[in-house]
């Protein structure tokens, strides 16, 4: 059976419809028309120019990505900047792109509760709800307390990040967390009022950092890349297993070269 990106577009629909994304979020189609074939995805958290390349060296066409291309109305696109960079090629290339993006992160099964769960979190509850059982973060328990020390190891396993930040003493116990992937400071006094010990998040700047340590509640910083790109790897073979229950026989291929691009800098 035929997949055209309009199908593709359709059940994402139903998985995380637009009306979930925050009203300054572009999600969905960025670059392709919906009569468009597709035979294989590429998915890569960020609409690279280099996530571009490695989608048509793996004969994808279409790159599937968490963050959009597109935020805000385009006036010109010079071909070399980012990101006319990407549009022009993407064209040249008939490569579509789509994106999910904050509506994946409200979404069931999405961004949030894929990390909740890759956390061990049980009795997970939406941080801050919207509608029709989709919203902001989640907020769960672990089946027995740990230290923050012990907590932040299973961040850094589950994230892969070695470069954390932490506020909070290491032997303080942890039950009750929140999860908000990519960045989410602003629910930090949200997590504390619904009794959370600990909020993992990413792009924590200083005041959200001294407004935690007022309010008594830790915060692991796992940064915003990789409290995404762990989720968003696992939802990519999710959706694989969707389309091919509907009959679609699709791969999507999970850009595993893809790297932060804030890093520590060695001296």
């Amino acid at each position: 059976m035929t997949l055209r990106l309009k199908d593709f577009l359709e059940l994402l629909e139903t998985v995380a419809p637009a009306r979930w994304a925050e009203p300054w979020d572009n999600p969905g189609l960025q670059i392709g028309s919906p009569a468009q074939e597709i035979k294989k995805i590429f998915s890569s958290l960020d609409p690279t120019l280099k996530a571009l390349k490695s989608a048509s060296k793996a004969h994808a066409q279409l790159l599937f990505t968490h963050h959009p291309l597109i935020f805000k109305p385009v006036s010109r696109v010079q071909t070399d900047t980012f990101p006319g960079n990407v549009m022009a090629e993407a064209v040249r290339d008939g490569i579509a792109i789509v994106a999910a993006h904050t509506n994946l992160d409200s979404a069931p099964d999405g961004i949030n509760d894929i990390l909740a769960r890759l956390l061990g979190l049980t009795d997970v509850e939406i941080l801050k709800p919207f509608e029709d059982g989709a919203g902001l973060g989640r907020i769960g328990n672990l089946s027995n307390p740990v230290s923050l020390s012990a907590m932040a190891q299973t961040v850094r396993k589950v994230l892969g990040e070695g470069d954390m930040r932490v506020v909070g003493e290491r032997d303080r116990p942890i039950r009750r967390i929140a999860v908000v992937g990519g960045s989410g400071g602003s629910l930090v006094s949200l997590a504390c009022e619904k009794g959370a010990d600990l909020l993992v998040t990413g792009d924590v700047g200083h005041h959200v950092a001294l407004e935690a340590e007022t309010l008594g509640i830790a915060l692991i910083d796992g940064g915003h890349f990789h409290s995404e790109k762990a989720a968003f790897r696992v939802f990519a073979r999710n959706l694989e297993t969707l389309l091919r229950s509907k009959g679609w026989k699709i791969e999507i291929e999970t850009d595993e070269g893809e790297g932060n691009p804030l890093r520590a800098w060695d001296s």
